[in-house]
């Protein structure tokens, strides 16, 4: 399935970030100053397009929902992030995997955790589609490209299901407040990033969909 990633879009969601961030700083808890803790030109195996993406992100139901819908999101981003690592030529782009695998690691089990403590004995099983391409048969700034083109709204869900917790006052346990904060304040940071990386390394040109670079 071929996904249409246009600059426009691009800037469209990072005002959106920064819409969230705004009501996040006024109205909701602010962790911003805590740590940053196989044709894959072809296929896409998940959504497409911002307005995909917010319906899915604004379907958390409760902090039940949030827990075993951000694990296998969280795996996903693992999984793809382990493909970079392999693959990629930059050393900033191997440090980023790493974070990304070490952080997204420590809060599935930590997730897992609560869920096993807090609701046993309930199904925390979920269908989860896939956002993001396989990348296993690319490499270098071909692999790189995808990867930042990918992992930006891949991000912004996992801000956007984090706002959504907290300002609709969903956790049942104080735990996950400062938890989701900081998913929200760290991925928000890395979106900015990688938004730069594209900036820097392909010329401001996100690509335009599989198999395509350029505007």
């Amino acid at each position: 399935m071929h996904w249409t990633w246009h600059m426009k879009t691009l800037l469209s969601a990072t005002a959106l970030l920064t819409i969230v961030a705004a009501g996040a700083c006024s109205d909701g808890p602010s962790m911003s100053n805590n740590p940053m803790g196989p044709s894959a030109v072809a296929g896409r195996a998940g959504s497409s397009g911002i307005g995909a993406m917010a319906g899915m992100g604004m379907a958390v139901a409760s902090e039940f929902d949030y827990l075993t819908r951000m694990i296998p999101h969280h795996d996903e981003a693992i999984a793809t992030a382990s493909v970079l690592q392999r693959g990629t030529n930059r050393q900033e782009m191997r440090a980023f995997a790493a974070s990304i695998i070490e952080t997204q690691t420590a809060e599935v089990n930590q997730m897992k955790a609560w869920l096993a403590t807090w609701y046993p004995g309930r199904d925390t099983s979920v269908t989860y589609e896939p956002m993001m391409r396989d990348l296993a048969g690319l490499g270098g700034d071909a692999l790189d490209q995808a990867f930042l083109d990918d992992m930006i709204p891949h991000h912004m869900m996992a801000v956007m299901m984090s706002q959504q917790l907290l300002m609709a006052n969903l956790a049942r346990h104080g735990e996950v407040v400062p938890f989701a904060g900081h998913i929200r304040d760290v991925q928000h940071r890395e979106i900015q990033t990688m938004a730069a990386w594209l900036r820097g390394w392909f010329g401001a040109a996100a690509s335009s969909g599989p198999g395509h670079s350029g505007n």
